[in-house]
Order: C-alpha cells, then sequence, then structure tokens
C-alpha cells in the first residue's frame, strides 16, 4: 500500500482518529439540530403554533381587540403558519436526503477507488470492539468481498447513519401540517369555550406535553423539558404583556 496516499486519506491520523472524525462531521451535518421524522415535526409544529397564538392573543388581550377580530385573525395565522411549517419541514428534510445522497456516492468513490483505507477504517472499527486476530481478519475478508454490503456498514458504523430511519420528506411535511392545524383548532376552539385565559393555559400545557415527549423520543431527562418549556412559555407570556403595554402608548 502507498503509504503517502494512505497519509493523504486519512489526514495524518491513524485510521481510528479518522473514523471518528469523520462520524462526528457527519453526525452533525446529516443530522441536524432537529428531530428527524414526521413526529418530530409533529410535536415541533405543536410547539410553535402554541407559542404563536399565545403572544397574539396576549397582544389582542392588552390592546382590547374585538372577539371576532381577534379569532379571525388566529385562524388567519393558524392557516398561514400551518403552510408555512409544512413546506419549511419538507423542504428541510429534503435537504438532509440530498447530503446523505451526497455522502454515499462519497463513500461509493472511497470503496471503489481507495480499498486498503476502507479496509485500514473497517479494520480499526471493529478491533476497537473486541475483534482481534484470525477472526479480525475473517470478519473483514466477509464485508470487503461484498461493496454493497461494505458500503451499508461503513455508513452505519464509520458515521453513525442508519438508513433506514430516513422518512420521505412528504411524510415529514404532513406530520407538522397535522402539528400545527390539531393545535390551531384547539387553540381557537378553547377561545369560543373560555375567551378569557383558556387559550393561554392550553398554550403553556401544549407546549409542555410537546417539549416532554419530544425528550422522551430523544431520551432525554422528561421532567426537565417539561420545566423547560413550561418556564420559557410563561416567560414569553409576560415579556409579550409587557412589551405591549410599553410599546402601545408611543402609538396612541
Amino acid at each position: 500500500m502507498d503509504s503517502q496516499s494512505s497519509g493523504d486519506h486519512f489526514e495524518g491520523q491513524d485510521a481510528y482518529e479518522h473514523v471518528l472524525q469523520k462520524k462526528n462531521e457527519l453526525a452533525s451535518e446529516i443530522h441536524g439540530d432537529e428531530l428527524p421524522g414526521h413526529y418530530g415535526a409533529f410535536l415541533d409544529a405543536c410547539r410553535d403554533m402554541a407559542v404563536l397564538l399565545m403572544v397574539f392573543w396576549t397582544i389582542s388581550y392588552v390592546l382590547q381587540l374585538p372577539f371576532k377580530q381577534t379569532t379571525l385573525v388566529l385562524i388567519i395565522f393558524t392557516l398561514v403558519w400551518a403552510l408555512w411549517k409544512t413546506i419549511r419541514s419538507t423542504w428541510f428534510s429534503w435537504t438532509l436526503l440530498e447530503r446523505l445522497h451526497r455522502v454515499l456516492e462519497e463513500e461509493r468513490y472511497e470503496i471503489e477507488n481507495h480499498r486498503d483505507q476502507e479496509r485500514e477504517e473497517l479494520t480499526a472499527l471493529y478491533a476497537s470492539k473486541g475483534f482481534q486476530g484470525e477472526l479480525l481478519d475473517d470478519v473483514i475478508d466477509v464485508l470487503m468481498a461484498d461493496d454493497e454490503r461494505l458500503l451499508k456498514v461503513m455508513m452505519e458504523e464509520e458515521m453513525g447513519l442508519n438508513l433506514e430511519h430516513y422518512e420521505h420528506p412528504v411524510k415529514i411535511g404532513l406530520g407538522a401540517a397535522l402539528g400545527a392545524l390539531i393545535t390551531g383548532g384547539l387553540l381557537i376552539g378553547i377561545q369560543w369555550i373560555l375567551p378569557l385565559y383558556g387559550l393561554v393555559a392550553l398554550a403553556i400545557v401544549i407546549k409542555s406535553i410537546s417539549g416532554m415527549l419530544m425528550a422522551s423520543l430523544q431520551k432525554n431527562e422528561i421532567l426537565s423539558a417539561f420545566i423547560w418549556n413550561a418556564g420559557a412559555s410563561i416567560v414569553i407570556l409576560g415579556v409579550s404583556y409587557f412589551l405591549t403595554l410599553w410599546i402601545q402608548p408611543l402609538f396612541a
């Protein structure tokens, strides 16, 4: 094997360090900061819609807007924001798939043109899992014998990507649409039943529960998510209320 070409491929690192670096870089690039899938899109839309309508209701309450006008604007906000969340979630998911396909093609090129370096990376990976000696050699030989299987292994083991978990962008967009429309419908409905503070109370509940469910899907601390989301909702409510009080005289 050409040591110079291997050094260029690994950028001065050993094979295992190179694998760890690629995994960290690609996990950030592919996964991003949002929970993937239609469940994540649904919950994210629920939280956004709850905050948006809560802020608008607070402003309209301070300004003493008529009930019918307030409800009309709430309906318009719900429909427009639902459309935006659908488009955004679909587009975001589509860009993730594009990047995933690019990474797949890059890895396929590495397998076809730098097999020695790929073998080194694979050996380092399975050695770190405890495989040694002849067993390690046999495993590597089996994986290297099938390019498609090798591609799948390198994507999952080297880069930490589970190819079966990526959903179609349209499905994710529909999840966002449902989250926005259901939340908007519930908040507008409670506005009719409890016109004074019903919308605000339900918005805080929806945002808190959505945050807890999101934390559960991400295997994070649920109680902490509840505290953060409920606290954030109260802070946003207070800021919206007092800012409207302070700024209103300037436009009187």
